[in-house]
């Protein structure tokens, strides 16, 4: 599982992100390669999520360059950007699923908004994204409210795919997942990225995750990145949020329990 070649597929630059009197990110450059899968972590309140808003273009920052494929997010076209949103994918905390919507519709949502395909084939691409993701055919009919936490997940990340993009951006995709439901879910992630040459860009707080299937991790912590390397790499990170991150007890269970697996 590694990356597919060396060239960036995200390039941050100078990010500034601000919220009234309140910086963000100041100063935050980061790039991301061509079917990686990067974990993005960082302590409460570093801008994980704001960082990944911003890439997708949800959020405008105070200063700073994004360029998705070569183009800017910021200063671009709506149709450009219109373009350009259909070559990736995202999924939310919890799946962020429609909740009057059936699975199916939820599924269709991005299609409907993206492309003119007839009803017959666009449920139809529903049911292959919902098989892909492990979900059963007859959970297509039921509404997020029916569905368990892991299981919302999945059909976020089914909605996620719709498209066939590029790259998928995932926030905290285990977060309140049991240990065996986590698990389940990396191996999904890691199943699809090979399976469809995915660049993966991964919010996340789960050590078990970054061991499992991340090919490099980037820190956020002093406003800005301060490392991106392999989780060997974090091992030799002077700084104290990293030391007791990577180096503490439940980094060493973590790092045990994947050699375990390997």
């Amino acid at each position: 599982m590694r990356a597919e070649s060396d060239d960036h597929i995200i390039r941050v630059r100078g990010l500034v992100t601000r919220f009234g009197d309140h910086t963000v990110h100041d100063g935050l450059d980061l790039d991301v390669k061509r079917g990686e899968i990067i974990g993005v972590v960082g302590g409460s309140g570093s801008g994980k999520s704001v960082l990944l808003r911003a890439i997708v273009g949800l959020l405008k920052p105070a200063e700073g360059q994004i360029e998705v494929f070569g183009q800017s997010v910021r200063d671009t076209s709506e149709q450009d950007y219109r373009e350009l949103r259909r070559r990736w994918g995202v999924m939310f905390q919890d799946g962020a699923l429609f909740s009057s919507l059936t699975v199916r519709q939820n599924v269709e949502a991005p299609m409907r908004e993206q492309l003119d395909l007839d009803d017959d084939l666009r449920a139809m691409l529903a049911g292959i994204k919902v098989r892909m993701v492990g979900l059963p055919e007859n959970a297509l009919g039921n509404y997020p409210s029916e569905l368990s936490g892991g299981m919302r997940k999945r059909a976020g990340f089914a909605r996620a795919i719709a498209l066939d993009p590029e790259i998928v951006f995932l926030d905290e995709p285990t977060a309140g997942l049991d240990p065996i439901g986590a698990a389940a879910f990396d191996i999904l992630i890691r199943k699809l990225q090979a399976a469809l040459g995915l660049t993966v860009f991964l919010v996340t707080h789960d050590l078990d995750s970054l061991y499992a299937i991340c090919d490099r991790v980037a820190v956020l912590a002093d406003k800005r990145v301060i490392a991106v390397g392999t989780m060997q790499d974090m091992l030799e990170v002077d700084h104290p949020w990293v030391r007791e991150y990577f180096a503490g007890p439940r980094a060493r269970a973590a790092m045990v329990s994947a050699e375990g697996t390997t």
